[in-house]
């Protein structure tokens, strides 16, 4: 059964995220569409994303490394025919939105000047494949550490040939949203956590190298 609710939820953390922060709502992305559309174009959408990620490793139970990054930007698509054109910004803003509208509306036949009616937004439902939540806040820090320090000693345990144990923790906290021209408005919220092992094992003086990992679509407390 597809749900409304998840939906709203969803476009909810997505606008908190892409539009309200950079000063947009609803109406800018109407704006920015209706200039494409001034163009003869068959089809134009906005693509807003959001990426927060965060890396650990561990090492002889020391923290080797660890990594945290934020990407974010829209990208403006217009189709005319079999042609389609794309602009990106990773600067979400008013200017940059229309800046990347004006640029892609050029595939189109020269401007005209009619009217163009902005079609009723309407919300695409969708069905709940995995729990909208951040990866990375279902654990502190301590706690990763402390993960990946277990998994190293089971490692150790499983057999004594094993002299050097790597673990690795990464999440991603993925949100995006979609408008189109035909009044769609779409947001998906996408986590994302791997958990990886390498282990050297030694005997004899010859050393051999084994690794696996998991991971999935949900919190660091599966």
């Amino acid at each position: 059964m597809i749900s409304r609710e998840p939906t709203i939820e969803r476009l909810v953390t997505a606008k908190s995220l892409l539009l309200d922060p950079f000063g947009l709502n609803e109406s800018h992305l109407s704006q920015a569409l209706s200039a494409i559309q001034a163009h003869a174009v068959d089809d134009a959408d906005l693509y807003f994303q959001y990426t927060r990620s965060e890396g650990w490793s561990l090492e002889e139970g020391i923290v080797k490394t660890g990594s945290f990054s934020i990407d974010q930007g829209v990208g403006v698509r217009a189709v005319s025919g079999e042609k389609t054109a794309f602009a990106y910004s990773d600067d979400i803003s008013e200017a940059s939105l229309m800046d990347a509208a004006m640029t892609v509306r050029s595939i189109g036949a020269a401007a005209q000047n009619k009217r163009i009616k902005v079609p009723a937004r309407k919300i695409s439902a969708s069905r709940s494949l995995y729990p909208s939540l951040d990866p990375m806040s279902t654990l502190d820090s301590t706690a990763k550490v402390n993960l990946l320090g277990r998994v190293e000693k089971i490692a150790r345990a499983k057999d004594p040939r094993i002299v050097q144990v790597m673990a690795g923790l990464a999440t991603e906290y993925d949100v995006v949203m979609v408008a189109r021209a035909d009044g769609t408005l779409a947001a998906d919220v996408r986590p994302l956590i791997r958990l990886s092992v390498t282990v050297i094992a030694e005997q004899n003086g010859r050393r051999e190298v084994g690794s696996s990992g998991g991971g999935g679509r949900f919190g660091l407390a599966y």
